[in-house]
């Protein structure tokens, strides 16, 4: 399991591949990503593995985002603040 930094970390990873992917194909990943797991079909055959990989990503994009918010409550279940949570970086 990974700590809540690289958590974060992987998740802006993540968000850069999306947006170079929505900005390729001019649609948000959550757009995409429903018409795809409803059986859509790329327009043209030089998508089809861009939007396998698209798909890929923005489902483990989906995964880190639940991972994050589960971390995140653990850690605040005693405390409404973000006491904990905060890390600066040197």
């Amino acid at each position: 399991m990974m700590n809540l930094r690289d958590t974060l970390s992987d998740i802006h990873a993540l968000e850069e591949e999306l947006l170079n992917f929505e900005r390729k194909y001019g649609i948000r990943s959550e757009t995409f990503y429903v018409a795809y797991i409803n059986g859509e079909e790329p327009e043209a055959e030089n998508w089809v593995l861009d939007f396998g990989e698209w798909a890929s990503v923005y489902k483990t994009w989906l995964t880190r985002q639940a991972e994050y918010r589960n971390e995140v409550q653990k850690i605040q279940k005693n405390s409404q603040s973000l006491s904990g949570l905060v890390r600066k970086t040197g």
